[in-house]
Parts: structure tokens; sequence; C-alpha cells
């Protein structure tokens, strides 16, 4: 097992692969979490060194971390799509199905994943897993859907545990909460995809099963990139 450091330079050494696609004039997604954060750094002296592109940030953590680097941020509600967006991945299978949304942005990941033309996973080696599901699924839910998701969730044989944060239910950006489901198994994530975005209340979940296009992986011996199969 790395150590927090090694984790945190391999993300980096990833960020940095993955952040050479990012080219003049550019409209690019900027994902959440402490893999995300590495690409806005490595954006940075680009940013100032005269690259011009704007940025769509997928949470407010993120748009504080691009204006404070300099980097120009649009708000995506006007935008039909981007160029490129680049986020890091909680799980991510060999069929580039991911799961998202441990920093609790995978509403807004999505939305801006969708408008990508294209979306580029980064990780370290940890991450990949030969099947989805050792991690939870993150549900965005209405704070009034919590009873009724959770029972949907256990009718499929899953479990649900409400996200909490100092002391209280984990608020997103947009005031809604977060469920962590379980699932003994993830053999047909699209089923799965398809019976949580039905259940009313549910307003976005964590499983990215068709908008990777490309995955950057850093391990010991170096990073290597991975394009989505092409019967995919």
């Amino acid at each position: 097992m790395v150590s927090l450091a090694e984790a945190e330079r391999l993300k980096r050494a990833a960020a940095a692969a993955a952040v050479e696609e990012v080219q003049e004039g550019m409209v690019v997604g900027l994902g959440t979490g402490s893999t995300a954060a590495h690409v806005v750094q490595l954006l940075a002296p680009r940013v100032a060194a005269g690259l011009d592109i704007t940025a769509v940030a997928t949470s407010r953590v993120t748009e504080a971390a691009a204006r404070a680097a300099g980097i120009r941020l649009v708000a995506p509600d006007a935008l039909t799509a981007i160029d490129l967006c680049i986020d890091g991945v909680d799980e991510i299978d060999p069929r580039l199905r991911a799961i998202k949304g441990g920093g609790g942005a995978m509403l807004l990941e999505k939305i801006v994943a969708t408008l990508a033309r294209r979306n580029i996973a980064i990780a370290d080696g940890s991450k990949r897993v030969a099947r989805l599901g050792a991690r939870a699924v993150p549900i965005e839910i209405l704070p009034a859907a919590r009873g009724l998701v959770a029972a949907e969730i256990m009718r499929f044989g899953g479990t649900a545990e409400l996200r909490l944060r100092d002391g209280g239910p984990w608020v997103t950006d947009w005031g809604h909460h977060i469920l962590d489901a379980r699932f003994p198994d993830l053999a047909d994530p699209a089923a799965l995809t398809r019976t949580l975005s039905a259940i009313p209340g549910t307003l976005g979940h964590g499983l990215f099963l068709t908008e990777i296009d490309a995955l950057y992986v850093a391990a010991s011996d170096g990073v290597s990139r991975q394009e989505r199969p092409i019967d995919e």
C-alpha cells in the first residue's frame, strides 16, 4: 500500500500528463477533489504565461481554487458543449466505467462531463478495479426524498447511508443531501443506473458508465493512457 505522500505524487503525475491535452482557446471542465486540485495547480503557471482558456468549475471549492490561480471562469448554464473535462475517479474498471462522487459534487460533474467533447479521468493505480462495487455509489437526493430513495435501494437489495459532515447531513453546493449506497452485486451497472434514475427525488448519482473517453493512470513505473474501446 502506497503512502499518502506517494499517492499524491502519483495523482499529480497523472494530472500533469492529462493537462498536456489543454490547448489555446479551450473551454475546460475542472473536476472536484484532491486529484482535480492538481489540475488547477498545474494549469496556473501556463495561464500566467499566457495560455488563454476558460474553465467550468464543478464545485465552489474548485471555483475558488481556479480564481486564485488566475483562471477565467464561466458558468455551465449557457453552454451546450465544452472542449475538454479533466477529473478524478473513485473507482474505474477496464471498460472505463467509473464511480465518482467522493467529493460530493457528482451531479455537476456529470453535467460538465456530458457537455464535454472529450472527458479525461486521472488516477493513481489504486483506483483501477476489475469490477465496480467496492466503494459506495453516491446518490444526490432532495432531502424530502430520503426515506423513499433509501427504501427503493433496499428493495433492490442495497443499503443506503446518509452522508454526514460536521455532525449533520452533508449538504451539497445545491442544498441537496447524499446517500451512499452499497449493493451486493454490481454485475450490471447499466441496469442499476436506470433503476436509480427512475426513483423520484434522485437528482444524480456517481455511476459514470459512458462519459469517460480516456484514462491517465500513474504508477511507480510511469503514466499510462487508455482510450475508451471503440465498441463501447
